[in-house]
């Protein structure tokens, strides 16, 4: 489509909302990372280990069940939720290792 060329309406507000999720899921995700710092520290004070696959393992199958659910590509969930417990691991050992959760 060339700059002269009209977009439609509907892609304009198609387009809106799109910005708008994007924006409410950057505020979710700073949320969850708020909560997730707190728990790294928690982790390091009690001496636990960075990861627990058995939690993670509950909750990949929670996401996948709701991403069925939502009609929202299981794999594709899986692989969200995996990049965000990954990111929050490497977190909870830098806590480990520094004492501090600056980021």
């Amino acid at each position: 489509m060339s700059d002269e060329q009209e977009v439609p309406q509907a892609l304009v507000s198609l387009r809106q909302s799109i910005d708008n999720i994007d924006a409410a899921l950057v505020y979710m995700l700073a949320e969850r990372f708020k909560c997730t710092r707190l728990v790294g520290e928690l982790k390091a004070a009690s001496g636990l280990p960075a990861a627990d696959r058995s939690r993670e393992e509950v909750q990949i199958s929670r996401l996948r069940r709701l991403a069925d659910a939502a009609n929202l590509d299981p794999v594709f969930a899986e692989k969200f939720l995996k990049f965000i417990i990954n990111e929050v691991i490497r977190h909870h050992n830098e806590v480990a290792a520094t004492g501090s959760s600056d980021q």
